[in-house]
């Protein structure tokens, strides 16, 4: 038995670039099948790549929260966004007003855009981004010693240290994390640096 096995062993080695090759050819098919497949059946649209510095999405739909079994019927949202007059949206309203949702939503439709999928929304023009950063949710990493403020303000930092003007910023509720004064200020702050700061001037989404 063991014989057999090292002959069916050493036959599959000697042809392991083909296996490998068949198999990344497969798994490439396979990617792009599912979505085709998402496209034609949630109704996606082929966005418009462009190399300027706007992202118009109109009618643009969670690919995620739409799907849920118990969500209620999603309505679509509008966005536009530059580095010039619309660089900065600052998202403000009560909770489960559906903010955290509408700022996921434009990241992920960029990202959906850039790999090649159709996207959900009526029609979308997508600029080429660099980079999509994300500072969202509220977690610590106790095992490491950071409170949750601490990793909110390592990933701010990394976000503000990294970003250009081709990057696209998700900041969800930056200084919950600390006091609501300290908070304010440190939102206010980061905010005032992404818009006034030439070297960056990305465009941000602020829940």
């Amino acid at each position: 038995e063991y014989e057999l096995f090292v002959k069916v062993r050493d036959t599959v080695a000697a042809e392991i670039a083909k296996i490998q090759a068949s198999a990344a050819a497969i798994a490439q098919l396979d990617a792009l099948a599912s979505l085709a497949e998402r496209a034609l059946s949630m109704r996606y649209v082929r966005p418009l790549m462009t190399t300027k510095d706007r992202i118009h999405i109109k009618d643009g739909r969670h690919p995620v929260i739409e799907q849920l079994a118990d969500a209620e019927r999603f309505v679509p949202n509008d966005t536009l966004m530059d580095c010039t007059e619309n660089q900065v949206m600052i998202i403000t309203g009560p909770n489960m007003a559906g903010k955290s949702t509408y700022i996921r939503q434009v990241a992920l439709i960029a990202v959906m855009a850039h790999i090649g999928s159709f996207i959900p929304a009526g029609e979308a023009e997508i600029c080429i981004v660099d980079r999509v950063f994300t500072r969202v949710g509220a977690s610590d990493d106790l095992a490491r010693g950071r409170s949750t403020f601490m990793v909110e303000m390592q990933e701010t930092a990394n976000i503000l240290n990294n970003a250009t003007p081709r990057s696209l910023i998700v900041l969800d509720e930056i200084g919950r994390g600390t006091s609501t004064f300290d908070g304010i200020s440190i939102a206010w702050a980061v905010t005032e640096f992404l818009h006034n700061n030439p070297a960056v001037k990305a465009k941000t989404l602020f829940a």
